[in-house]
């Protein structure tokens, strides 16, 4: 298999380079493509997409632009070596040499692992002269498939020694000796834990761990790990590390993990199994500096181990992001808070859909009032034993079920199912938006609260402050830095316990009840809304859903409305179309806007705009946001006001929404529907007309400017 990754055809020695780095990307999509290998034009879109979100360039003037996509047929490998270098994003320098690695989408394990292996190749400067000094393409497809073949095969070493184990992971080092003039490995097979040892070692030196790990996980990944590997035998440290790759991981050993005095993190990506190394002094950099600094990264780990003040993993492991390598502990609190509240939320909605879809089928089939039986119904009756019309207490006295038997058995079957749903909601939100802050030790404690806040009658807004109460209150003991053996006992045992005594006493003993009258007076206020005062409230709740396009106020206005839901009046019905309606007229709007005048928008932009048609229909008011972004200033004030005429013509015609979530797609639980789609028509037309003519009006002042 590795022959077919490089032949004399896919080298170019030589090359005036045609442009800058993008014109380099285009030309090497052009070799490959030539081999009949990969479609140059997919190729090509798979490498600069790469390159947008992390420059190739390498310390030692090379440069790997590399991708997975379905243009790919065939894996391979091209070679650019070009006469003057051209600038591929690195510090130090431009590039002159440069090595395409197209993969296809469905690229198996052992392709990547020798990707793997030609990355730590590239970051030895014998391999990289030697590169440089070769006079034929031939040289260079040599000099590449000398290292590849070894590693081949000790990759099929390594899978038949992983088929007759027992599942156990282990850390492997494989050394084979490559053909004269090839470059040579000490590290183990993609995706092991090797270990590099020195001098340290048999003194009781320190023993460091380390992750490296990159978007794609085909290239930077393994050259980090062989930039810290070289540098930790230079300095005689013990160094196992393990890479998060696209060839598979292996993970650390228990014993490994054990022994371990500090951790090194070098990702551009969130790693897995963070909790394993709970107390462990931390070193975190994103994945390029310890390519181009890794015996200082080595320093710095070794240096944190004797710093009693130095960063340490979390006992929850999760509440730490790597995100970029940088530290989420930096982002300001309000922004913290915000993005716990949207993880709540964005958890909390298949909860909405499920139960709340359910509930409208439930109405369908049953009737408006399966609602007051439901329970009795779906759990006395049964296929066999069908109900009749059932008697229940209504505002007016006792009245019958509008339907019975099959009909209103299903029925109720349907709507038990979607209120126990419901039922969650606010625990759901609680436990996430904890989640969101503290990570797996904040789950169990944020559901608890949120159900006593159901308990006390808190509804969403408690879930709210229980949410934030536990996350806040878990994070806290994250930090704390018990002794090891207790470290692994934080996450799972201690820190649910304590932090559930904390919020459950908190919202039992002193902000419940503050809390359920607050919460009962807003849901009163509004939900009695009636004439003018509806209209009102709909235009309140347009504005919201539309003020930013799936943020926290549209977000608010969404939970007002199906929390009151599970009430199943004809208010919170008529709430809930509002909303519902209201949020579909962005996206719908962008898009009619991007086909009325395509000028005045992007090529990009025009796509967007057709994605938007669906994503409109649907509900998903994010539809709107790469609109929003770019000219907020005259988008969001237009659907605004086209969300506000939605939501006023909503509750002017008395539309009541059973369902959620859905859009035009829950046709059946909307009633009136002529309404639901004459007001959002009306709200799509008018905020499609205001950006239209903002959009329009800027256009030609800058036509004018020029």
């Amino acid at each position: 298999m590795s022959s077919q990754l490089m032949t004399p055809d896919l080298v170019r020695l030589e090359v005036d380079p045609p442009g800058d780095k993008l014109a380099v990307i285009g030309l090497m999509a052009d070799v490959i493509a030539a081999t009949g290998r990969a479609d140059r034009d997919g190729l090509e879109a798979g490498l600069l997409q790469r390159e947008e979100s992390f420059a190739t360039g390498m310390p030692g003037g090379f440069a790997i632009p590399h991708c997975r996509t379905e243009a790919v047929h065939e894996a391979a490998l091209g070679f650019l070596r070009l006469t003057e270098p051209v600038d591929f994003g690195s510090a130090d320098g431009p590039a002159d040499l440069i090595i395409g690695i197209a993969a296809p989408a469905g690229t198996d394990n052992q392709h990547l692992q020798l990707l793997a292996q030609l990355s730590r190749a590239l970051i030895r400067p014998e391999f990289l002269a030697q590169l440089r000094g070769a006079t034929a393409p031939e040289q260079v497809s040599e000099l590449v498939m000398g290292v590849l073949e070894p590693a081949a095969q000790a990759a099929a070493e390594a899978s038949a020694a992983v088929a007759s184990a027992d599942g156990g992971a282990a850390a492997a080092t494989t050394s084979g000796a490559a053909p004269a003039g090839a470059a040579t490995s000490d590290a183990a097979p993609t995706g092991a834990a090797t270990a590099a040892t020195g001098d340290a070692d048999s003194a009781g030196g320190p023993v460091l761990l380390a992750i490296t790990s990159c978007p794609t996980g085909i290239a930077h990944t393994y050259m980090a790990a062989e930039s810290l590997e070289n540098a930790a035998k230079d300095k005689g440290v013990e160094l196992h590390v393990e890479t998060q790759g696209s060839g598979g991981i292996t993970p650390f050993t228990d014993e490994q993990i054990a022994r371990a005095d500090a951790l090194i993190v070098a990702a551009d990506v969130n790693i897995s199994g963070r909790e394993r190394f709970a107390g462990l002094p931390l070193v975190e950099h994103p994945v390029k500096r310890a390519i181009s600094h890794g015996p200082q990264m080595i320093d710095e780990a070794v240096a944190a181990v004797s710093d009693p003040g130095a960063k340490r993993v979390p006992a929850g492991g999760e509440a730490k992001s790597s995100g970029s390598g940088s530290d989420a502990q930096s982002q300001s609190w309000p922004r913290r808070i915000q993005a716990a509240v949207m993880t709540g939320v964005s958890y909390m909605i298949p909860f909405v859909a499920a139960g709340g879809l359910l509930m409208a089928l439930g109405f369908l089939i049953g009737g408006f009032d399966v609602a007051f039986v439901a329970n009795d119904v779906a759990v006395g009756s049964s296929l066999t034993s069908l109900p009749g019309q059932v008697e229940y207490e209504s505002t007016t006295g006792m009245l019958l079920t509008e339907r019975s038997g099959l009909a209103l058995y299903l029925g109720a079957v349907f709507f038990a199912l979607g209120s126990t749903g419901m039922g969650f909601l606010v625990a759901a939100l609680s436990g996430y938006i904890a989640f969101g802050l503290a990570g797996r030790p904040g789950i169990a404690p944020g559901f608890i609260g949120g159900a006593i806040s159901v308990l006390v009658g808190a509804g969403f807004l408690g879930g709210l402050i229980t949410g934030l109460l536990a996350g806040l209150v878990a994070l806290w003991f994250t930090t704390l830095k018990p002794p090891r053996w207790l470290a692994g006992l934080m996450p799972v045992v201690i820190i649910p316990l304590l932090t559930t005594l904390v919020v459950g006493g908190l919202m039992l003993l002193f902000l419940g009840r503050p809390l359920a009258a607050l919460m009962t007076w807003l849901q009163d206020g509004l939900t009695g809304m009636s004439g003018t005062s509806a209209i009102l409230l709909g235009i309140i709740l347009g504005l919201m859903m539309c003020f930013d396009l799936g943020g926290p106020v549209n977000k608010a206005a969404y939970l007002f409305a199906t929390a009151g839901l599970s009430q199943g009046t004809e208010a919170s019905f008529q709430i809930m179309a509002a909303v519902m309606a209201a949020g579909m007229v962005p996206p719908l709007a962008m898009a009619l806007s991007t086909v009325v005048r395509k000028k005045l928008y992007t090529p990009v932009e025009r796509e967007n705009g057709a994605t938007a048609w669906l994503l409109g229909a649907a509900f998903i008011s994010e539809g709107a946001i790469p609109f929003g972004a770019a000219d907020p200033l005259r988008v969001i004030p237009s659907c605004m006001v086209g969300g506000a005429v939605t939501g006023a013509l909503v509750m002017a015609f008395g539309v009541g929404s059973q369902a959620p979530h859905g859009g035009i797609f829950v046709a059946f639980a909307i009633s009136p529907l002529w309404g639901f789609i004459a007001a959002i028509i009306a709200g799509t037309l008018v905020a499609a007309a205001l950006v239209t003519v903002a959009k329009e009006v800027l256009s030609r002042k800058a036509a004018v400017a020029a």
